[in-house]
């Protein structure tokens, strides 16, 4: 039975409470309004009974002395007695001789079975006192006359014997109770009962309702405090919103410390592979460089990044790629050392760290690596395929004492030998210390400039040659620092290096897209450089007609300027990407036209619209026949296949004449215009 009513006292809502607790108060009002009403009823009954009684046995026992002076008789006090009962109807009065009196005058007839059988008679004769008895309806009150020095006159008696009692009965109905008192009663009980509902009331409420609020604000304040998930709230209270509020608090507590410890594997773990990822990789490295300084220890780094993995994304899809990851992250984790942390510090490219390993250990390791990759084969849902990967190895303290330079080493290492046919591992060289330093600062000069939005365009005019007009602009990249413009030749090779270049092309494209859209001359194009990772990112170069639309420029006014050595190594790509821009109108110049023997050969499978005559053969068109020849035939095979002809390095006016009568379109260089920021709003 109690543990039902504890289950049924939790389920309580607030409101179900309240009314119960109130229903209680009110139960509890009713109980002491009556407890409190016998009290005062049996009070004042007793009180005003007992005082009435003895005025009444006074008024009796005067008005029989008064008789008694007269010489009184058995019949006189009979009358007396019966007038008295007719004056009070209800009331019943009776006298009854003492000893002194029977023994002087006898008694009288039946009297004395009255009073031997009657114990409150016999009671108030034995000890001279008043008795008062309560009864439902009537109070009974018996008065002892006692014998005075007057009463001797008559009687023979001691002074204090009982001469004789007088019973006296009233019905309750007929009491007449004091207003003060009752005032004075109701009072008092309203007060109690207030006061006990206030506390009964503070009480519960304490208990079940501010008690457990305040311990669910002390466990918020503790969690804000310690920022300590595994508290929860005790369910220690019946209310059953309370409860649920609890419970609700403590799942919250529960999905939040969830996604914390979610949150603190991501921060940690790469999401597909889950191995550690580039920002734990560089924790541990720190921990390293300052463990290796301390103790003199050395170690190595390897950096591997997968040959032509895109190709299987583009063949059998990036859910397919990820598949081929994960087994090549298994790989390396089976194949390395507990002590070595394997990390993918992004796309396709992974590292390794080896404590305490020296450069020809590491070298050991490394192409062990390199053989057990390229002998694997990873099952894929859609058949098998072999995976191959170039890999950089440096090692602490030979190549650099700092994570930075080991980082910017690791770096080179892999792109040397990606270099040197892919599908290797290659280190540095002592030759190689000086090329990595100057890499390592222009990259922190390149990484702090893309940071800190310092990429600027600078613009080239291209004009016509027939008439001078202006006909485009050539956006070139420049560093701004805090001495000027750093031009391209300063840190392109280092953006190469370090995977930069497309960064840098896409900040040049939207600040030149910006300027061309609010070109006054609504028919000017704009010449773009790109490097291989631009043109080697289709999804990039798909976008760019919606950019250009959505920028207010006209995909038709863009021309992409690409160069032998960019476009070789993905001439496949290059040519679709080529054909997919001409249903956007979008347009393409072969770059330094004449400068390698290939150059022509392009001009067979690249459907380009200018060809950008090598500026070598331009600047000595005056002085050298030979350049002539080069750059006539040049524009003769080009026209034959309709494209327009545009001279580079177009120094002084001679040369512009000369171009002129070969009939070269257009032309550009200092003669011209030099690249300028300015040079974009003159028309």
């Amino acid at each position: 039975m109690k543990s039902f009513l504890a289950r049924t006292v939790r389920t309580l809502s607030i409101g179900q409470f309240v009314f119960l607790l109130s229903m209680a108060a009110m139960a509890l009002a009713v109980v002491v309004v009556l407890v409190m009403s016998t009290v005062v009823e049996r009070r004042a009954v007793g009180d005003l009974a007992q005082e009435e009684a003895r005025q009444t046995s006074e008024l009796i026992f005067q008005s029989l002395y008064a008789a008694m002076r007269k010489g009184w008789t058995k019949d006189e006090i009979g009358d007396i007695v019966a007038r008295l009962n007719e004056s009070q109807p209800g009331t019943e009065i009776r006298v009854f001789r003492g000893t002194p009196v029977i023994a002087q005058y006898g008694d009288l007839p039946g009297e004395a079975l009255l009073r031997d059988n009657d114990p409150l008679v016999a009671e108030a004769f034995r000890t001279a006192e008043p008795v008062l008895r309560t009864e439902e309806h009537h109070i009974r009150y018996i008065y002892p006359v006692l014998v005075r020095d007057e009463c001797l006159s008559c009687h023979v008696a001691n002074i204090g014997q009982v001469n004789g009692v007088v019973d006296i009965s009233y019905p309750i109905t007929d009491l007449k109770v004091s207003v003060g008192f009752v005032i004075k009663s109701v009072i008092i009980y309203f007060t109690l009962i207030l006061t006990t509902l206030f506390l009964a009331l503070y009480f519960k409420l304490r208990v079940f309702v501010a008690q457990p609020i305040s311990d669910f604000v002390g466990v918020i304040d503790d969690i804000i405090a310690h920022t300590d998930l595994n508290r929860r709230i005790a369910q220690g209270t019946h209310l059953r919103e309370v409860n649920s509020l609890s419970n609700h608090f403590n799942r919250l507590l529960g999905t939040i410390q969830e996604y914390q410890d979610k949150l603190e594997e991501f921060s940690q773990r790469d999401p597909l592979t889950k191995l550690y990822n580039r920002r734990k990789f560089e924790d541990f490295l720190r921990m390293e460089v300052a463990r290796a300084h301390r103790h003199g220890h050395q170690f190595s780094l390897i950096m591997l990044d997968l040959d032509d993995f895109k190709g299987i994304n583009d063949t059998y899809g990036h859910p397919v790629g990820d598949l081929a990851l994960k087994e090549l992250a298994s790989i390396l984790d089976r194949r390395m050392r507990r002590t070595d942390v394997v990390a993918r510090l992004g796309g396709d490219e992974f590292a390794v760290l080896m404590p305490e390993t020296t450069p020809d250990q590491a070298r050991i390791a490394a192409e062990n690596l390199c053989r057990a990759l390229a002998d694997t084969v990873i099952r894929l849902p859609v058949g098998a395929a072999h995976a191959h990967a170039s890999f950089g190895l440096v090692s602490y303290p030979e190549n650099g004492s700092t994570v930075e330079k080991l980082t910017i080493a690791m770096d080179v290492a892999m792109y040397k030998a990606k270099r040197l046919g892919k599908n290797r591992v290659a280190t540095l060289d002592s030759g190689e210390e000086d090329a990595v330093m100057a890499v390592f600062q222009k990259g922190r000069m390149l990484q702090e400039a893309l940071a800190a939005d310092a990429i600027e365009p600078v613009f080239q005019p291209i004009h016509r040659v027939a008439d001078g007009g202006l006909f485009a602009l050539e956006v070139l990249a420049r560093v701004r620092t805090a001495t000027g413009l750093k031009p391209a030749a300063d840190f392109i090779e280092a953006a190469d290096e370090l995977g930069l270049t497309r960064e840098i092309d896409e900040r040049v494209f939207d600040k030149g897209l910006r300027v061309l859209a609010a070109h006054p001359d609504r028919q000017m194009k704009m010449f773009f450089n790109l490097s291989g990772r631009s043109l080697a990112a289709a999804d990039w170069m798909q976008a760019v007609p919606d950019k250009a639309r959505a920028a207010g420029v006209e995909p038709s006014r863009i021309v992409f300027e690409i160069t032998e050595r960019e476009a070789l190594p993905h001439f496949d790509r290059l040519v679709k990407i080529i054909d997919s821009m001409r249903g956007h109108k979008v347009g393409f110049a072969l770059d330094d036209f004449g400068s390698g023997f290939s150059s022509f050969v392009y001009l067979k499978f690249l459907d380009v619209d200018y060809v950008k005559i090598e500026g070598s053969l331009v600047r000595h068109l005056c002085s050298d026949p030979r350049d002539r020849v080069m750059v006539r035939h040049i524009h003769a095979m080009a026209k034959e296949f309709g494209i327009s002809t545009i001279a580079e390095f177009v120094e002084d006016a001679d040369t512009l004449t000369a171009l002129a009568a070969m009939g070269i379109d257009f032309a550009q260089g200092w003669h011209i215009g030099a690249p300028d920021v300015a040079a974009a709003t003159c028309g």
